[in-house]
């Protein structure tokens, strides 16, 4: 996720040692301490534009706020390390909440995978540490479904679905994302890009701490065929339908390491909501030469994706605007 990123976090009217730490005048140790308020539902692809509890007020590198893309997840995976310790959990990509107990992802990031050795993350931010005023939750993959027609050596139809073992619980961090109606266009809409990939590309780039967040805009098809065939790809690649474009602006991409994550554009008729337009699947470096980024264009698979939702017995109509 570009541009280069190195924050210094400045919270307002800061009290304590730690950013994420709230100071306040102790209880008496009787008192009784009430659960936290379980959060209104108000539909699908709600954004907290201001964050959840805080804001970081030096998010000048393209930081998000703690709970900004509540559907937001990290896709894991059990490795072992040394014999006779626990496994250490590896990052594989970006993953999205479209319900309770599914996570969208990119197909590449999770073909050929050991089902029993992946998880997800959702509510995550800060990968440093535990401190964050709501925490995470982890969940095993039970199943892996991969689009049928996904193509490993071109990435076509570049989409998979993971099912949980469990439902996560709703939080204001914890929350599914909208899905697009089938064939719905996004052309000309500025839009996120989430995702904790590398800041620029090679081995000189590094992965990210905090959740990125880059604002770009959805390439019409055939700008974004021009534009990549400008580049090595040469003037007779064709685009495949399963594909979108995005971004095109020098210096603002995603990059390696955020495969899987979402573009989620802006709801006309909702303000505040945003729908999941794209997956991130490849690109011509990371915001080079003003190239757009290729995602999985999510309206194409809306229908498979409803499909398997109705296979597994759950109901598609949480991820409907």
């Amino acid at each position: 996720m570009r541009p280069n990123f190195g924050p210094i976090f400045r919270i307002k009217e800061p009290t304590c040692e730690s950013y994420l730490d709230v100071c306040c005048q102790a209880e008496p140790l009787d008192t009784p301490i009430p659960p936290p308020p379980q959060p209104a539902r108000v539909g699908c692809g709600r954004r907290n534009p201001d964050g959840v509890g805080f804001r970081i007020t030096g998010d000048l590198d393209g930081e998000s706020q703690f709970g900004e893309f509540p559907w937001m997840v990290a896709v894991l995976k059990d490795e072992f390390v040394k014999q006779n310790e626990p496994p250490v959990k590896l990052y594989q990509c970006g993953g999205t909440l479209i319900h309770p107990q599914v996570v969208m992802t990119a197909a590449h990031c999770v073909a050929g995978k050991d089902v029993a050795s992946l998880k997800i993350r959702a509510g995550e931010w800060d990968t440093q540490t535990k401190n964050e005023l709501f925490p995470h939750q982890d969940r095993n993959v039970i199943d892996l479904l991969i689009h049928p027609e996904y193509y490993a050596g071109a990435l076509y139809n570049d989409v998979a679905l993971l099912k949980l073992d469990a439902p996560v619980d709703q939080a204001d961090n914890v929350d599914v994302v909208c899905l697009p109606e089938q064939g719905q266009i996004f052309d000309l809409k500025r839009c996120f890009a989430s995702g904790w990939g590398k800041n620029v590309f090679g081995k000189e780039g590094q992965y990210q701490v905090i959740l990125k967040k880059v604002e770009l805009p959805v390439v019409p098809r055939q700008q974004c065929l021009q534009a990549l065939r400008q580049t090595r790809l040469g003037q007779h690649f064709r685009l495949h339908n399963s594909f979108l474009c995005a971004g095109g602006e020098p210096g603002k991409d995603t990059c390696k390491g955020d495969g899987g994550s979402p573009l989620v554009c802006p709801l006309p008729n909702r303000p505040g909501h945003y729908a999941q337009a794209g997956i991130v699947a490849w690109g011509i470096g990371c915001g080079e030469n003003g190239t757009p980024g290729v995602y999985a264009n999510v309206a194409v698979f809306r229908q498979w994706i409803d499909q398997q939702m109705r296979n597994m017995n759950l109901d598609p109509g949480v991820y409907h605007f």
